[in-house]
């Protein structure tokens, strides 16, 4: 059984709402990648695959009832980047952000197993139409000739990759900035 301290509870409510307020910027913004996993990312780096599941699974359930019914169908999609960057983190960590190639491949490791999920709940579910501001290119692309199931997976695919490099590289900046009796206090 896992230990769920006080410092950690702390971390991962925290990264819940980062989750949360960068979904909601996104959105408002109508950019077309998510901001939505930098807590979950930062989580898993921190505490591992496990921990990482948890605070994309909290902020998609309250984005999902409260702001963006979209975010409960992608779910899953969190819990997979979660495990997937905790694993990343612990195999070979980008740090201090700089490693511009660990971001890069680490961005995909994380990205593809997520994008294929996340694709398929796209097009499957919402015939490729969401509240995501990368919905305008996959109308765009669908009317310019490609399918629509082949759209949503190459926007899906360049938006999940970009949105993940990102959040990785910040992730890796916050860490290397993170005091290590931070990191030691979460990890008892």
């Amino acid at each position: 059984m896992r230990k769920f301290s006080t410092n950690k509870l702390c971390i991962l409510a925290l990264c819940s709402v980062i989750n949360l307020i960068g979904g909601q910027i996104a959105l408002l913004l109508r950019l077309p990648i998510y901001l939505d996993s930098f807590g979950t990312v930062f989580a898993a780096a921190v505490m591992g695959p496990f921990y990482g599941m948890i605070p994309g699974i909290v902020s998609n359930l309250i984005g999902g009832v409260t702001t963006d019914i979209y975010a409960l169908y992608y779910l899953p999609v969190q819990m997979i980047t979660g495990c997937m960057a905790g694993f990343v983190f612990r195999k070979m960590p980008p740090h201090d952000g700089k490693d511009l190639g660990k971001i890069l491949f680490g961005a995909g490791m994380i990205s593809i197993p997520g994008t294929l999920v996340s694709s398929s709940i796209t097009a499957i579910v919402f015939g490729g139409i969401t509240s995501s501001g990368s919905t305008l290119l996959v109308q765009l692309f669908h009317h310019l000739g490609l399918g629509l199931t082949a759209s949503v997976c190459m926007v899906q695919g360049l938006t999940d990759y970009a949105d993940r490099a990102i959040v990785l590289a910040l992730t890796a900046v916050l860490l290397a900035l993170l005091p290590s009796s931070v990191k030691a206090a979460v990890n008892k």
